[in-house]
């Protein structure tokens, strides 16, 4: 077996006190929803990437089921956030997944202070 050296570059090692603005919205649909709910945010996430104040955008299917998705944003503030919430594109995804949405939808959150970036 070869050993493997792995390189981390630490960015900024100083505590940089940004605040940014995290939402993580957990929500099942059917099996056979699944595809279709996350067609539908994939779709729509470079529109969401350009959107002022938006920092990331991810969509994931749950490797714990086959129902199970979960979106992740980071903006730079909740003000850019609550634009998002009000956009065309939060009402075309809306509109095509609550009737899919069998459990949920949670949305957590949270204001958090970037420590360091690490690449």
């Amino acid at each position: 077996m070869r050993a493997v050296r792995l390189e981390v570059s630490i960015h900024d090692t100083r505590n940089t006190g940004e605040i940014v603005f995290i939402a993580i919205v957990d929500f099942s649909t059917t099996r056979t929803d699944r595809d279709r709910a996350l067609a539908q945010l994939e779709g729509e996430r470079a529109q969401v990437r350009s959107m002022p104040g938006n920092v990331a955008f991810r969509v994931y299917a749950s490797r714990e089921d086959d129902r199970t998705v979960a979106v992740v944003h980071e903006w730079a503030d909740q003000a850019s956030f609550a634009a998002y919430l009000a956009s065309d594109a939060f009402a075309r995804s809306n509109a095509v997944l609550r009737p899919m949405v069998t459990d949920g939808p949670v949305s957590r959150r949270f204001r958090a202070e970037l420590a360091e970036s690490v690449a």
